[in-house]
Formats: structure tokens, C-alpha cells, sequence
């Protein structure tokens, strides 16, 4: 079966809030013994009688039928794709942008690097981690949102988020640790001796205008092929990859410096990558040589699926869908309209086994059926 890595996040617009406007560049990781009983990230998730209408971030399929989450600690569980209902219990009330799911456990992660476990599909909930930012900061990492998880099995797991926070469990999410990924190459440093540091005129060009947050870049999604490859996307054309199952990686380029909001994984080498302004590419040797596709938009594309023989559905801003039956097709473009008639920011979606799709994002979780 294809593998796939929705974008977990609609990053453009729920997250890019928090992480650009609140949290500093430095953070640092906070105990939960001092923080205040009413910050919310300890507190529990209210019961809102219009969640399923709200911002949703992401969704998978459970053996039960399916879960989605989004803003304020929202979770919601369905049977059928169509009636949702939200849990109860859920220790947070941070935005939360990623959920994966491993038979009937279930781990969501998002703001205040907020790490939860579900081991009965949705029904209880655990906290295993999290990092509420504080004054007191040091590494870029520090209480950096979730964005996006990945779990090889019940006990070997990933979670990446912001300034390229990188974490590995190999005990369900008991114990998180934090791992870091290859710096780019020294000569991409930006701040070299053409930077401002040595510049004696208050003129800049082009180069000196680059921003240095390249050196630390938010990671977007990540996905494992079928022969256990792992490929994480990220922001300003940097990619990583793993040809181990995550003991090793290498840090690789794309042929475009703009961001990547998520991927999509088939068989052995076999990766697609999308993100800013409808930019896709995809891979056949896991990142050694890139070709861009033509989708003939300029919105973001934030979620997608892949389906047998290359196939593919992408989603994003202005209600875009994007859709090929095979690796050999072109995309064809279609519109989502929501049942106000608007063309909503959609986060990703999921295969419905009575056909169609659950699409969600920035009005919710809804039923759609490409005409």
C-alpha cells in the first residue's frame, strides 16, 4: 500500500500565526509543575457544539473509522466519515496539528509541542509530552509546535515540528528524544564574508537580504516509502532523507527555495513533494534528481494522498484539488465548494470507501465527491 503525509497543519494559516507571531526565535522547554493550572495547554479541551465546523488541521483513518483534530485540543471521532462526534477528556487545549495512527493507537501532536497517546482509538487520552514556551530561552527548538508524526510501529515513532525540532521514541511516546538533523552545507551559509557583518555600505543586494533561517527550517511533513525510506519536507527547499528508517540522514536540496508543506510516499525511491504557490515535485531515487510537475496553480497546495501507481490527490488554498490516476497522467484541476458555497483552505483529506473523499480544513471536516 502507498504511504501518505497530509499537511497536517494548513501551515500557512493556523500555525504561521503562533509560530511567527508568538513565539520568539528562542524557547525553552517548561515544567508542567510551573505552569499555571489554567495555561492552556494543561487545560482540558472544551465540548463545542460546532468543532466539526471549526478549523480542522488533520485526519487519519482507524480500524474503527476515523479521527480528526484541530484547533483548541478539538478531536473528533467518526464512524462513517459523515457524523462526527468529539472526544472527551482531552488533556490540552493548544491547537493541534498532526494526528497518525497505528492500529487503535493514536498519537496527536501540536502547540506547545503537545505530545498525545490514545491506546482505544480515541476514547481515553494521555499527555506524553509537552514544552510550553518560556522567557527563559536558549535553543530555537524549544517549545516549538508539532507539526507533523510518524509512527513505524506501536513503539518506534517520529515527531518534527519548528525550527527543525526532531523528535524519536522507541517506547510508544513514553520517553521522547531529541535528535538533529545535518546542517546545509557551509557554502549556503548565509551569513559568509559577502553577508552584512562585513559590508561597509548601507546598501544591500539580494544576497544580503536572505533570511538565516534556512540553518534551522521548519519541518513541514514526513512520510516512509514501502522500502522504509523516510523524506521530510521543509521550508526554503531544504529536504532530509533516510534510507534507514531514520538512523541516518542526509540533508538534500530541492531545485526551488520555497517551502514544502507536505509528502507523499509509494514504493522504493518514489516520492512527491508540494507547498508554496502549487509547486510540486517528485522523485523516483529519493531525492537525487527532482522533476517539477505542472499544476497550472499558484495557490498552496497543504494535504494530499497517494493512491496505487503513482496516482495522487493534492488539496490547498481557494478550495484547490488536484488529481492524477496514475504517475504517467497529468494533474487535472478541480474546486471544492464548501455547503456555504465558499472555497475554503483545505488541509488534506482521505479516501471515503463509498467513494469520494473527507476533506477538512479551514470550515471543518465534510463529505466531497469530485463531479
Amino acid at each position: 500500500m502507498p504511504m501518505s503525509s497530509g499537511l497536517h497543519f494548513a501551515r500557512t494559516w493556523v500555525v504561521a500565526l503562533a509560530v511567527f507571531a508568538t513565539l520568539p526565535v528562542f524557547a525553552q522547554q517548561a515544567d508542567t509543575s510551573e505552569l499555571r493550572p489554567d495555561d492552556p495547554a494543561v487545560l482540558t479541551s472544551e465540548v463545542m457544539p460546532h468543532a466539526v465546523d471549526h478549523i480542522i488541521t488533520d485526519a487519519v483513518r482507524t480500524l474503527s473509522g476515523y479521527a480528526a483534530v484541530g484547533e483548541r485540543g478539538h478531536l473528533l471521532l467518526s464512524a462513517n466519515g459523515v457524523e462526527w462526534t468529539q472526544a472527551q477528556g482531552v488533556p490540552t487545549r493548544a491547537t493541534l496539528n498532526a494526528i497518525t495512527a497505528v492500529g487503535d493507537d493514536l498519537w496527536v501532536g501540536g502547540h506547545d509541542g503537545v505530545i498525545l497517546h490514545s491506546p482505544d482509538a480515541g476514547n481515553t487520552w494521555v499527555r506524553q509530552r509537552i514544552d510550553v514556551w518560556s522567557p527563559e530561552a536558549f535553543e530555537p527548538a524549544d517549545g516549538a509546535p508539532i507539526l507533523d508524526l510518524l509512527f513505524i510501529d506501536k513503539n518506534h515513532g517520529f515527531a518534527i515540528g519548528a525550527y527543525s525540532l526532531f523528535l524519536e521514541t522507541f517506547d510508544g511516546g513514553a520517553s521522547w528524544e531529541k535528535r538533529t538533523l545535518p546542517p546545509p552545507p557551509e557554502e549556503a551559509d548565509v551569513a559568509g564574508t559577502g553577508g552584512l557583518a562585513n559590508s561597509e555600505s548601507w546598501t544591500f543586494d539580494a544576497d544580503d537580504l536572505v533570511l538565516d533561517a534556512v540553518t534551522d527550517p521548519h519541518l513541514n511533513g514526513l512520510v516512509r516509502t514501502t522500502a522504509g525510506e523516510l523524506m521530510i519536507a521543509a521550508e526554503r527547499g531544504a529536504a532530509f532523507r533516510s534510507r534507514d528508517d531514520g538512523v541516518t540522514w542526509e540533508r538534500i536540496a530541492l531545485p526551488y527555495g520555497g517551502s514544502m508543506f507536505g509528502v507523499i510516499a509509494w514504493d522504493a525511491g518514489h516520492v512527491l513533494m508540494y507547498g508554496l504557490r502549487g509547486k510540486v515535485f517528485e522523485t523516483n531515487d529519493l531525492g537525487d534528481n527532482w522533476r517539477e510537475l505542472e499544476t497550472g496553480i499558484s495557490s498552496s497546495l497543504m494535504g494530499g494522498i497517494a493512491h496505487p501507481d503513482g496516482g495522487a490527490i493534492l488539496v490547498g488554498a481557494q478550495g484547490a484539488v488536484l488529481s492524477r490516476s496514475s504517475a504517467t497522467d497529468p494533474f487535472v484541476r478541480a474546486k471544492y465548494l464548501s455547503p456555504g458555497n465558499e472555497t475554503p483552505i483545505l488541509a488534506g483529506l482521505l479516501d471515503h470507501p463509498e467513494g469520494g473523499f473527507v476533506v477538512y480544513g479551514e470550515r471543518g471536516v465534510d463529505r466531497y465527491r469530485p463531479q
